[in-house]
């Protein structure tokens, strides 16, 4: 055992010997392989991971450049920006399994969202976000000029706005940590989240034009470049936390640049990890085991894959400490 590592990952090294607490550890120290060789990794996130709290844990990786690009729901892009302004407004519901339908209608009439355990509030969160991120979409709309959902959003937070809400210690938002960086993100989907349902609202009405905000073809136009400039040497690893489009989009890119785009010595990635509480199940796609992915001209035979079927909420934190030698 390495005397150089923290207690955690003293702890799993010693105790997480079989099963799906061995694949942690594999996974683990396969991602560390890969940076050590040279390899850069994207980690995708699906779920409410930013609800979860993960920028605890995700923020130091993205500060020690432990992962190039992300992969997110619209939905982690913002919650973890509502956690750092509104923190404290939030509400834990321990015994959320129990609710009744009228427990759920007395939430949402106090105006809380519930994910799983825990409440977003909506005029701290939902509200606070929307009236400082309404003028850069309108001074961008005004101003013909056109971004990326993350990137209206690392516009609000280095501007230092928000700095009077925050409720939590900054170095514990991951988005935060990313738009320091300027860390490439990409944002499939991101008009099914709350802030693009508001985005919507707002082309609806006449006040702002769609085309304003850059879109998910424009988001696989730029990561098909990102792979092709990055790809070289030891490659590009995937590290999935939960299934969906988060997941699916970005991992696509590459059959693409193979089949559509005729790259035909275009890298495949070079790590497969996939954390997801998902039923095997050949045919879906946060159930399918690694090797289907060999058939769709994602990973090759000899791509290190793994897969760890547990909660990410408890698992990542612990891959990332073990990254981090904590």
């Amino acid at each position: 055992m390495s005397t150089t590592r923290g207690p955690i990952s003293q702890f799993i090294e010693k105790n997480y010997l079989h099963f799906n607490a061995a694949a942690l550890v594999d996974a683990a120290k396969g991602y560390e392989t890969h940076l050590d060789e040279g390899g850069k990794m994207m980690i995708t996130l699906a779920g409410a991971m930013s609800t979860a709290e993960l920028g605890i844990s995700l923020a130091e990786m993205i500060r020690q450049d432990k992962v190039s690009i992300i992969s997110c729901t619209g939905a982690n892009l913002e919650e973890d920006i509502m956690n750092l302004v509104a923190h404290s407004h939030y509400k834990r519901v321990p015994n959320y399994r129990d609710l009744s339908p009228q427990d759920e209608w007395d939430l949402l009439e106090n105006h809380y969202n519930r994910v799983t355990d825990t409440c977003i509030p909506e005029e701290e969160a939902f509200r606070r976000l929307q009236k400082h991120i309404h003028k850069i979409w309108k001074d961008a709309d005004d101003s013909g000029e056109r971004y990326f959902p993350h990137e209206f959003m690392y516009k609000i937070l280095l501007s230092g706005e928000l700095e009077q809400y925050y409720e939590i210690d900054p170095k514990n938002s991951w988005m935060l940590a990313a738009a320091e960086k300027n860390l490439p993100i990409v944002v499939p989907g991101w008009e099914d989240s709350t802030m693009g349902n508001i985005f919507a609202s707002y082309v609806i009405k006449g006040e702002i034009k769609a085309n304003t905000m850059k879109s998910g073809i424009e988001y696989m136009a730029w990561l098909s470049d990102w792979y092709v400039q990055n790809s070289g040497g030891k490659g590009i690893g995937f590290f999935q936390i939960g299934g969906g489009i988060a997941g699916d989009f970005p991992i696509c890119v590459v059959p693409m640049l193979y089949q559509d785009m005729e790259m035909e010595n275009i890298p495949f990635w070079s790590y497969f990890c996939q954390i997801s509480d998902s039923t095997t199940s050949y045919g879906s796609y946060s159930g399918a085991v690694p090797n289907e992915k060999i058939t769709w001209g994602k990973l090759d035979i000899d791509t290190p894959k793994f897969i760890v079927e547990s909660d990410a909420t408890i698992v990542a934190p612990l891959i990332f400490a073990w990254i981090l030698k904590q």
